[in-house]
């Protein structure tokens, strides 16, 4: 079963969300939420999707950095963006033990923010303390494509959006997107945004 994926507005997005305990961890309603939230993040598609974004105040995630993705992006984008597959795996009352100060920024998307995207910065590696899908403790390493997806969506269940962390002159549609900027650097599009800000002060 697909699920609706809320946009931007929706009240679920901008609350924090409530921590699972272990005894609900393997009922047949939990069981069967993530299951459905797997079918509608690979049907979207997307690399990763939190229950508020379904309009449910839990914190649970799910993520899947499938192999077919990796396909559609060039070896250069790849390997700039450290982008490897993740296999599937459930985020359960996940936190963020370590960030590295080191920050990388690229365009970001959201399922729950269709058709925009903007870039963002976000801490190059993270390590992340959650259970998984049987409650079972789990501590997660990651650095590149798969820190930045790990903050994406522990930043859901605390109520937070890309867009309260992105440069926000970089904020585009996606059309927009592929037309302006999909060419350029990083570096040229935060400087051309910041020239802007400039002229426009």
């Amino acid at each position: 079963m697909r699920l609706k994926i809320v946009q931007v507005g929706e009240p679920a997005l901008r609350v924090a969300a409530r921590a699972l305990e272990p005894q609900e961890i393997p009922t047949a309603e939990i069981q069967q939420l993530i299951a459905y939230m797997r079918e509608t993040m690979r049907d979207a598609p997307g690399v990763g999707l939190a229950a508020p974004q379904v309009g449910i105040s839990l914190q649970l995630a799910v993520i899947e950095d499938a192999e077919e993705y990796l396909k559609l992006v060039s070896s250069a984008d790849l390997a700039e963006r450290e982008r490897s597959p993740v296999p599937f795996h459930v985020l359960i009352n996940p936190r963020i033990t370590y960030a590295s100060e080191q920050k990388v920024e690229f365009f970001e998307g959201c399922l729950s923010l269709s058709g925009f995207s903007a870039v963002v910065p976000r801490a190059r590696s993270v390590k992340v303390e959650c259970l998984d899908e049987l409650g079972q403790p789990r501590e997660i390493e990651a650095c590149g494509w798969y820190a930045r997806i790990l903050q994406h969506e522990i930043d859901h269940l605390r109520g937070n959006l890309y867009i309260d962390r992105m440069h926000s002159r970089t904020f585009s549609s996606l059309e927009n997107f592929g037309r302006f900027w999909r060419s350029k650097s990083i570096g040229e599009i935060l400087a051309e945004s910041a020239k802007n800000e400039t002229a426009a002060g």
